[in-house]
């Protein structure tokens, strides 16, 4: 059975890797083709630059999955996951004291494994195509920040689920779940207002007479902004984004100040309004409804998964504590999950798409969202050639060559 799941897990992988190839093989034969959409726009230099940034960023992140692939494999298969077992349980004799402490230095090290691959693309890859504008301290002080506050938020779940096991031994699934989605809901709203301000400034919008715009649109949309915010996104990166925050009725608006230097006013309200289509069109309310059922679903299982000896067996260990199995049983359902995340990109590319629509509908015009996502793309040197079917596996969104044929197609309607 053991070498039964390696093969599955390798299987995986190598699938992965397999679309990879494609998605590089297809770049090499059409990198060098300004698609039609961005005629005009991007000239041969740029494109090719957007070649070489999409291979390097491609090859690096392939080094770094073989790694952490290889580690994983030699964590569970090799009886790593054991030793570290009977470490943990024999460091106190509190199974939730013994659990924090399990999940707590599983993040640390997965973090500490990560910084060398962090280092080498910011400083490196980033650096080289002009998109980093971190200093070392500020990446360094980054670092601790989050492994601080990743710390606390994980000892206290895993301190709350676990009590939940303890006190309720025949539904603590349910109880999980529950606990679970109220830290979600609460999480929504603790980032914007707490942990966000720990990383970037925010302030009131400064270019002139746009908040006002904004407001407007929003109004038209039906939907009440508390506050518009432009955040220093510039002090670590060019990248530029946009996004909403909050629940329920009232939504706070952040804008990169980057995106605030690449766009147009009209841009700008296009990309809001594609953000509201989200909104109006309950794809967030759809998605958290999906997300939940399926954690239902899942903590369900776990319940009657992680009884028995079964879970730790299949990797060739006599018995295993119940973190460990968790972590077994996390595993094998990555494995499972696999062939599912084409059915979850398709579903969120439709999402996408509708969101386009509605965008074009709210400012009554295709252009500007057009004009946005050809800036967006080639000031984030985005890959104008991906191939289909890493796409359709992987994409969350449209290729953008599709998004803007779409949107200009509508407009000739």
């Amino acid at each position: 059975m053991t070498l039964l799941v390696l093969l599955a897990f390798l299987a995986v992988v190598c699938a992965g890797y397999w679309l990879k190839y494609l998605n590089l093989s297809r770049l090499k034969v059409h990198g060098h083709t300004v698609p039609p959409e961005f005629e005009g726009a991007v000239d041969p230099a740029t494109l090719a630059k957007i070649s070489d940034y999409t291979i390097e960023n491609s090859r690096f992140g392939l080094i770094e999955s073989i790694i952490d692939n290889m580690v994983l494999i030699v964590f569970l298969f090799w009886g790593l996951l054991g030793v570290y077992d009977e470490w943990i349980t024999s460091l106190t004799g509190s199974f939730l004291g013994n659990g924090v402490l399990f999940f707590l230095f599983l993040m640390v090290a997965q973090t500490i494994m990560g910084i060398p691959f962090s280092l080498y693309r910011n400083f490196r890859i980033e650096n080289k195509y002009g998109f980093n504008t971190m200093t070392l301290k500020l990446w360094m002080t980054d670092l601790v920040k989050g492994l601080a506050i990743g710390a606390v938020i994980s000892t206290l779940v895993a301190l709350g689920a676990l009590w939940l096991v303890t006190v309720s031994p025949g539904l603590w699934w349910l109880w999980v779940w529950l606990f679970f989605l109220a830290v979600g809901i609460f999480m929504m709203y603790l980032s914007p207002t707490v942990i966000e301000p720990l990383f970037f400034k925010f302030e009131p919008l400064k270019v002139e007479g746009l908040e006002e715009r904004i407001r407007t649109l929003m109004e038209k949309a039906g939907l009440k902004v508390s506050r518009v915010f432009q955040v220093d996104a510039s002090r670590r990166s060019r990248h530029s984004n946009a996004y909403f925050t909050g629940i329920g009725k009232v939504k706070r608006i952040v804008l990169f100040d980057t995106l605030l230097e690449q766009m147009t006013q009209d841009e700008i309200l296009a990309v809001l309004a594609h953000e509201v289509g989200h909104w109006k069109k309950k794809h967030v309310l759809k998605r958290i409804i999906m997300t939940e059922t399926m954690a239902f679903c899942g903590t369900l299982a776990a319940f009657w998964l992680l009884r028995g000896n079964w879970l730790p067996n299949i990797l060739g260990l006599m018995q295993a504590s119940f973190y460990a199995k968790a972590v077994i049983l996390g595993f094998l359902l990555s494995i499972v999950t696999f062939p599912l995340t084409p059915l979850f990109s398709w579903l969120s590319r439709r999402d996408e798409r509708e969101s386009d629509r509605f965008a074009a509908d709210l400012t009554g015009s295709t252009g500007a969202m057009a004009s946005a996502l050809v800036k967006l793309s080639k000031e984030n040197l985005s890959n104008l050639h991906p191939h289909p079917f890493y796409a359709a596996f992987y994409y969350s969104h449209p290729p953008v060559v599709e998004r803007i044929r779409a949107l200009r197609g509508a407009g000739k309607q």
